[in-house]
């Protein structure tokens, strides 16, 4: 740790911006927080913001910061800011070709390379065939299993085909990708995956909203938004526009926590450079005194970090939270949606599914889901 001064010590050194999150997270929690080396007449622009606490508070901010994975995002964002990356998983069906489609004008237009993904799932039976067919069985098996291969990769080469022919026409811009193949089942891959590949955003295609009761209750998609700690573009097969810069109205839930406040930097991190009016909205649909409060504390704090941003704020009616919000959707001619999810263990994720995955089923509007 750095050198104590009257038994305080440095627990961070982080942004302006970041150093004021860390401040209000750990406040909350009832620590004592005092940031140094800020620079007094453009204190936006301060770096090497230092974060510092009494000693006696460090094993439980250690904790609260660990719980926000606040160090494992920091470790890395050097890497992320060297190397801008873009996961796209497919199953080549026409919405993962509109997933591509926004891909790719993402990635041109914040300097990142795409990854497209393909899972296949080969699976195992096992046999109580007699041990004289054994030999036999296997060879049938391995023939299988190479004519699933050659046949992922043919289409993997034609949708790589089709991506190269629009880059030519001028239909998607000139971007740097490659593409590759995993055995497994496709949630467990793409998150496994999206461990090692390490990258901004990833963007996945969508049924419809009339035709997701076709998927299987465990959607991959919703598998992947409730546990990946990436942030997840779904993107629906009738969306209306194939590149962000046309969006306009950007939709923040909130629910008046201080998870929403590292959640909202995310969001305003990976949006950096697009035009857009920002709607923020309550997920908490009561109108009690408390939520009030809360809701202006977040007016003053997000009017103070980011000036420069157009930010309305709504409250939506009281009842049934899906209708509200398409309401809310309609009413203010929603682009794209913001939520965040939280950890929740198997159980609780089968007896009361998240409002990410709820929305996901719900809506035709895309949904950008933030890690929490």
């Amino acid at each position: 740790m750095e050198n104590r001064d009257d038994k305080l010590v440095t627990l961070a050194i982080h942004t302006f911006e970041k150093a004021q999150i860390l401040k209000t997270i750990l406040e909350t929690e009832g620590i004592d927080v005092c940031i140094h080396n800020v620079n007094q007449i453009q204190p936006v622009v301060s770096a090497g913001v230092r974060v510092r606490i009494k000693e006696s508070d460090l094993p439980h901010a250690l904790r609260i910061i660990e719980d926000n994975k606040w160090l494992e995002e920091a470790r890395e964002e050097a890497a992320t800011n060297q190397e801008k990356k873009v996961l796209i998983p497919v199953d080549f069906s026409d919405y993962s070709m509109k997933a591509c489609d926004l891909g790719f004008n993402y990635a041109a237009q914040t300097g990142a390379e795409v990854m497209i993904l393909h899972a296949y799932f080969s699976p195992y039976f096992p046999t109580a065939i007699p041990f004289g067919d054994t030999m036999a069985y296997q060879v049938n098996e391995e023939e299988t299993v190479q004519y699933m291969l050659k046949r992922v990769q043919t289409d993997m080469e034609n949708l790589c085909t089709q991506i190269n022919r629009k880059m030519e026409s001028g239909e998607l811009p000139q971007v740097s990708y490659n593409y590759i193949l995993r055995e497994g089942l496709p949630e467990e891959e793409i998150l496994s995956y999206s461990k090692e590949y390490r990258p901004l955003l990833i963007i996945m295609g969508t049924r419809g909203k009339n035709q997701k009761e076709l998927d299987l209750i465990g959607s991959v998609t919703g598998e992947v938004i409730e546990i990946s700690k990436v942030p997840v573009l779904t993107i629906p097969e009738d969306m209306r526009f194939e590149d962000l810069s046309e969006y306009r109205n950007f939709a923040f839930a909130t629910s008046y926590n201080q998870r929403d406040l590292v959640a909202f930097d995310s969001f305003m991190n990976l949006m950096k450079g697009f035009p857009m009016q920002i709607h923020i909205f309550n997920i908490s649909t009561s109108n009690d005194q408390w939520n009030e409060i809360r809701l202006s504390g977040i007016k003053d704090y997000f009017k103070k970090q980011y000036p420069d941003a157009a930010i309305e704020y709504t409250v939506l009616d009281d009842g049934d939270l899906l209708l509200a919000i398409e309401k809310f959707v309609r009413d203010k001619q929603i682009d794209l949606i913001t939520l965040t999810t939280h950890r929740r263990n198997i159980l609780a994720r089968m007896f009361n599914p998240g409002i990410a995955r709820k929305m996901l089923f719900h809506t035709n509007t895309p949904l950008l889901v933030l890690p929490a």
